[in-house]
């Protein structure tokens, strides 16, 4: 029995080993409320969208907004759908963002690409007239930035353009159809550029050039890479977190989280003594093992994220001292250590699986892991249950196998 309790123990100290690497090496995902940026609801307008279709165009959106993001480089961004009364809305978290001006310019821009030729002869782009060639951003492949490497406009920040197969063809045409004569480039109705056609582009390649810097082609690049949007949407609500918020919240909680783990590890030892002491141990390991599965899966950490792993950690304590009360009549009763110790978790057992499955059943119903309009589809109660969910499960382990492991080993030679 002593080498079986011995491979168990070796299995917890690498496991606890393990905990405390992936929390040295691995960052904490940090959410909107903690790392601070920007909240955002958009509202689309479906009004030229049949009944049968607004789902899926909700959904597109939401893909297009999403590809925006990514190619902002916003870090795990949030993005939801949601239906609030007839409006379909979508709700984008941006944390970490800097400028959330650029940032919900960019998510709002339709960025419809499109090249005109010119119906008139005129000295000035702008008094021309333009007709649409039918050549536009769904023709478009790839767009990226580089700099004028000659002429009046050399190192001037343009956009390169590469239209996929359909695309280059269609260009082609245009190019030879319009040598010597404007080929007019509109974003969004607005004349970009009307470059004159020297020869023609038979290799599908082209560039916008006008008064970019760095930033402003980039930005264009990153709309035209990521499409136009299937409806148009229009910001209704706009919160800004510093932060600087987030690290007081950060912590005040830990300075709340140690004072309330010390007292709790004092309530322990001075009612228990060793065998406190060790619940104490296994709280910590519970807490490495915790936080690595945060780091792992990675759970998003929100002000209610840590509200669950505090309240999981007082299922923890919970959890041992119903253990340490049933083992206190035990002893009481006469019965050595040994057999005490399995009575007690035995008999324990009942009651903290029933609260822990109730919990359990709790934290499912919130997360809402399938996504049904009618439960909960909050993100931060979400975050909430999965921190609560994660705490319980890793209690009962560090509850009934990790404590009762380490009790077996260190204190039965001592109470025999």
């Amino acid at each position: 029995m002593k080498k079986k309790w011995s491979v168990k123990l070796l299995l917890i100290w690498l496991i606890t080993l393990a905990a405390a690497g992936v929390n040295w090496f691995r960052p904490l995902k940090m959410g909107l409320d903690l790392q601070g940026g920007a909240h955002l609801v958009l509202e689309t307008d479906m009004s030229q969208i049949d009944v049968s279709a607004r789902a899926e165009a909700l959904n597109s959106v939401k893909e297009v907004i999403g590809r925006r993001v990514d190619l902002y480089g916003v870090a795990e961004p949030l993005i939801q759908t949601a239906q609030v009364g007839g409006s379909d809305r979508l709700i984008v978290e941006l944390p970490g963002i800097e400028d959330i001006d650029q940032a919900v310019a960019l998510i709002g821009q339709t960025a419809q690409l499109d090249f005109r030729e010119s119906l008139t002869v005129e000295a000035s782009a702008s008094a021309m007239v333009f007709s649409s060639t039918g050549l536009t951003g769904k023709d478009l492949k790839k767009a990226g930035v580089s700099f004028a490497g000659s002429g009046v406009q050399s190192g001037q920040a343009v956009v390169d353009l590469e239209f996929t197969a359909d695309g280059a063809k269609k260009f082609a045409g245009l190019t030879q159809a319009n040598v010597g004569k404007p080929l007019a480039i509109f974003l969004d109705d607005q004349l970009v550029t009307a470059p004159i056609v020297n020869e023609p582009i038979l290799d599908g390649r082209a560039q916008i050039s006008g008064n970019f810097d760095a930033d402003s082609a980039s930005q264009l690049a990153v709309q035209l890479n990521a499409g136009a949007l299937p409806v148009p949407v229009k910001i209704i609500a706009q919160k800004n977190i510093s932060a600087t918020l987030g690290a007081a919240s950060i912590d005040q909680s830990l300075k709340a989280g140690v004072i309330g783990l010390v007292l709790v590890s004092l309530f322990m030892v001075s009612l228990y003594r060793l065998p406190g002491l060790i619940a104490v141990v296994g709280l910590i390991i519970y807490g490495l093992i915790t936080l690595s599965l945060y780091r792992l899966i990675p759970v998003t950490l929100t002000l209610p994220g840590i509200a669950g792993l505090i309240l999981s950690v007082g299922m923890a304590v919970d959890s041992n001292i119903l253990i340490f009360e049933r083992f206190k009549e035990e002893r009481r009763a006469g019965r050595p250590f040994r057999l005490a110790l399995e009575l007690a978790f035995g008999r324990a057992w009942d009651a903290i699986k029933d609260a822990n499955i109730t919990t359990i059943a709790v934290s499912l119903i919130l997360i809402n892991p399938f996504n049904l309009q009618w439960l909960n589809t909050s993100g931060m109660v979400r975050g909430f249950a999965l921190t609560l969910l994660l705490g319980v499960l890793t209690s009962l382990f560090t509850g009934i196998f990790v404590t009762r492991t380490l009790m077996r080993q260190f204190l039965s030679k001592r109470y025999d």
